[in-house]
C-alpha cells in the first residue's frame, strides 16, 4: 500500500469500545484500543495516500450473540432488529470504495441507534 501511494484499512471494534459493558472490561480495552491504533494509523498513513477507518458494530446475529437475551436488547434498539452481517460488511464495502474518498480516521457506528 506505501509503496502504491493507495489503501484502505478498515478495522474492527464494537460499540463496547466507544462506551464499555458491566463484565466486559477486557473486550471494551481492547476495543478501544483498536480505535486509538486506527486514529493514530490515519493520521500517519494519509499522508501515503492509505485511508484507516473503524466500524463499531452493535448487537449482530453472530455465534457470539447467540446466547444473549435478545428480546430485551431489541427493545432498546431504535431500528427494533438485530444487525446481520451483510449489513456490517455494506458499511465496509463502503469504507473501501471511492465512495468514501474523502473519509479516514472515523469510527462508523453499526448499531440500529443503540448507541444514539
Amino acid at each position: 500500500m506505501i509503496k502504491l501511494r493507495r489503501g484502505r484499512i478498515v478495522t474492527v471494534s464494537s460499540i463496547v469500545g466507544l462506551g464499555g459493558n458491566p463484565g466486559q472490561s477486557v473486550y471494551a480495552t481492547t476495543k478501544a484500543g483498536l480505535i486509538g491504533m486506527t486514529k493514530s494509523f490515519a493520521k500517519e498513513l494519509g499522508p501515503r495516500g492509505i485511508r484507516v477507518n473503524a466500524i463499531a458494530p452493535g448487537l449482530v446475529d453472530t455465534e457470539m450473540t447467540e446466547g444473549m437475551d435478545r428480546g430485551a436488547i431489541i427493545n432498546d434498539i431504535p431500528l427494533r432488529k438485530i444487525g446481520s452481517p451483510d449489513e456490517v460488511a455494506g458499511v465496509i464495502l463502503f469504507l473501501c470504495s471511492d465512495l468514501s474518498a474523502y473519509i479516514t480516521g472515523q469510527v462508523v457506528v453499526v448499531d440500529g441507534g443503540l448507541y444514539t
